[in-house]
């Protein structure tokens, strides 16, 4: 039997507003639309904290930094079979809330992983109305 790799990630779901009108931190790749409509999220190196993954993640592909964001948990945690890979993502959602006031901007990422040197463009989505994120990424929306 075959043994799959897992891959254990942080996935970031950073809100602002309030009900009933909570919008969605999202992003596209500049050069590369056809990666769909994403959240930030990433890999947890080896021996890292979940915590210290989700903060470093959302600050190489957001520029966010820990101050300008409110932890408000962990919601949800389950494995993700890419099709066509022998891998498992272990993925871990995490809630944010934005203190910023920035509602759109670009960043260009600065990492060790594959996405380094890309642009990635942000904006807020009405949770209502968000369109379906890329990869499943919108599973745990429903038990923020």
């Amino acid at each position: 039997m075959h043994k799959l790799k897992i891959k254990r990630k942080v996935l970031a779901y950073i809100t602002k507003g309030q009900e009933p009108n909570l919008e969605l931190l999202v992003f596209e790749h500049k050069d590369f639309p056809e990666a769909g409509l994403q959240v930030p999220a990433g890999t947890i190196e080896e021996d890292e904290l979940l915590i210290d993954a989700l903060y470093r993640e959302i600050n190489e592909e957001t520029g966010l930094v820990r101050d300008a964001l409110y932890f408000m948990g962990k919601i949800h945690k389950y494995n993700y079979y890419p099709q066509g890979k022998d891998t498992v993502h272990e993925r871990n959602f995490f809630h944010l809330n934005y203190a910023g006031e920035q509602v759109n901007w670009e960043h260009n990422v600065v990492s060790n992983g594959l996405d380094n040197g890309l642009t990635f463009k942000f904006r807020f989505e009405p949770i209502k109305t968000l369109p379906e994120l890329s990869g499943e990424q919108g599973e745990a929306l429903k038990m923020m």
